[in-house]
């Protein structure tokens, strides 16, 4: 595998990582620059490089934008990296953490210890936000298991729909039974990156951290697994140990991003895709690249939901579900 000469879209996708990282930081400088008032791009860079807290732009530059433009870059990485781990392991096209029960698990666990046992502590929340998530990917693989035919990729997306909407009905049931308590949680529900919380952000960050760095630890691995799990055992792979490090990786960064900015739904099944038209199959390029792309991507979509209807905002959560479900209903075309 290490030795194997990559495919020609393969080598050109290997040359321009920098390339990738300069437009990355186009699309991140631009993120901070658009807004309710915009701010030029000098003014940034200097707000960035040298801040003077008497300036007005500084501080909204330091204080608004930085974090909410980091958590973009944050979460659009670890859930495009936890798409393409997905599409990996399952051999499933539309596999991604929205569809197969995983936000709206980790969504609920939070609910429920925040809203309904009123636990809010920052350092807990990743925590119960991965035990939501590892509990539903285990009911919606169960769920599939059982069904005739196996875990095929339709009955997986179906038995991710199913949880997904009974979990979904069971917040919307908590919150109709304490409505003041779970207002400060409706916008968070439908995922959103105004207003990170820094507390709750450096708690989940070791465990988005984390994930990514087991994920690109897996990534030629993954690039056997994805042929089959008899081409990797073939190859002298451990395939029961690298799906669950696969697995562990996708929990960790699906509950650090439901952490940091709720439930965006989508972006781990739009963007893997988008980087395979260029990269190939070689997950070596594929999960760099969708980190790349996935943070460059949740930076435009940001500004997008704060400009579409300016001067209201609306949350980032409903673009990623309005620009990402057209793409599903092509996939479900085009692959079962």
């Amino acid at each position: 595998m290490t030795g194997a000469a990559l495919p020609r879209h393969g080598r050109a996708a290997s040359v321009a990582p920098a390339a990738g990282l300069a437009l990355l930081v186009l699309a991140f400088l631009w993120h901070i620059s658009v807004g309710a008032k915009t701010i030029p791009l000098p003014v940034v860079a200097r707000a960035i490089l040298a801040y003077d807290p008497e300036i007005f732009d500084h501080l909204v530059v330091i204080d608004l934008r930085v974090p909410r433009a980091v958590s973009a870059v944050l979460v659009g990485a670890a859930l495009s990296v936890a798409g393409a781990l997905m599409q990996g392991v399952t051999r499933n096209p539309l596999a991604e953490p929205g569809l197969l029960g995983l936000l709206i698990g980790a969504s609920f666990a939070v609910v429920l210890v925040v809203g309904v046992l009123d636990l809010a502590a920052p350092g807990l929340i990743p925590l119960v936000a991965a035990a939501g998530a590892l509990a539903a990917a285990a009911v919606v693989w169960g769920i599939a298991l059982a069904a005739p035919g196996g875990p095929a990729p339709l009955t997986l997306v179906l038995s991710g729909a199913a949880v997904s909407a009974f979990l979904g009905a069971l917040v919307t049931i908590a919150s109709l039974l304490d409505e003041e308590t779970f207002d400060q949680l409706r916008v968070w529900m439908t995922g959103s990156l105004a207003g990170p919380d820094r507390a709750v952000t450096l708690w989940a960050l070791p465990w988005l951290l984390g994930g990514l760095v087991v994920a690109l630890g897996l990534a030629r691995q993954m690039t056997a697994l994805a042929m089959g799990d008899e081409v990797a055992a073939g190859l002298g792979l451990n395939v029961g140990r690298l799906k669950a490090l696969a697995l562990a990786a996708v929990v960790a960064l699906t509950a650090a991003s439901v952490a940091m900015a709720g439930p965006l739904g989508f972006v781990g099944l739009v963007v893997p895709h988008g980087v395979r038209l260029f990269a190939g199959q070689d997950y070596r390029l594929v999960l760099p690249w969708s980190a790349i792309a996935g943070a460059a991507y949740l930076l435009v979509v940001d500004v997008a939901a704060r400009l579409v209807l300016a001067p209201v905002e609306i949350s980032t959560g409903l673009v990623t579900a309005l620009l990402g479900a057209p793409i599903f209903v092509w996939l479900v075309k085009r692959r079962l």
